[in-house]
């Protein structure tokens, strides 16, 4: 009885991965991307001011776009409508939670603005033009107190401001 049921159990595992193997020969979803087709799709801007398209702005010119594309969630001063969505104030010395935000936890501006670039808003995704990510980014650093509202941001500034968290992390990139 036992020597039975091992059997049929191994029949049907064999069958089984038989079964998944011509499955898996046989599905063909998509279709391969081209070279073309990964152009602007991984848009990284990083912290040595590499990857930066061309363009500037103001928070003078952001706080227009951000009211129209950022305050439905941020809130009108970056205050939020969830702890998830401040992007003003926060304290990562406080007692208790520390509440992370653009002012009081992220290390490099470049990062806020390929955030802003690659994942807002969070309802239309890289639908700002790279003029509106610069005005935007601005207008974020402007309201938490780490830019003048008249200071132009571009290419060759963004990655040359010093934001009030930076020395808070710890590299360990050359860490495998």
């Amino acid at each position: 009885m036992y020597k039975k049921a091992v059997l049929s159990l191994l029949a049907f595992c064999l069958a089984s991965s038989s079964l998944v193997v011509n499955s898996q020969e046989k599905v063909r979803l998509g279709s391969p991307l081209s070279q073309e087709d990964l152009e602007g799709f991984d848009l990284i801007a990083a912290p040595d001011g590499s990857g930066f398209p061309a363009g500037s702005g103001t928070a003078q010119d952001g706080k227009a776009v951000y009211d129209i594309n950022c305050a439905v969630c941020h809130g009108i001063n970056g205050e939020g409508t969830t702890n998830n969505t401040v992007i003003v104030g926060g304290d990562i010395q406080s007692e208790g939670p520390p509440l992370r935000t653009v002012g009081s936890y992220w290390p490099y501006a470049s990062t806020v603005f390929d955030f802003i670039r690659r994942a807002m808003p969070a309802t239309a995704p890289k639908s700002l033009t790279d003029k509106q990510v610069y005005q935007v980014t601005a207008y974020v650093l402007f309201m938490n107190g780490i830019i003048q509202e008249e200071m132009e941001l571009n290419a060759d500034n963004l990655p040359t401001i010093k934001m009030p968290n930076a020395d808070g992390f710890i590299d360990r990139s050359h860490i495998q």
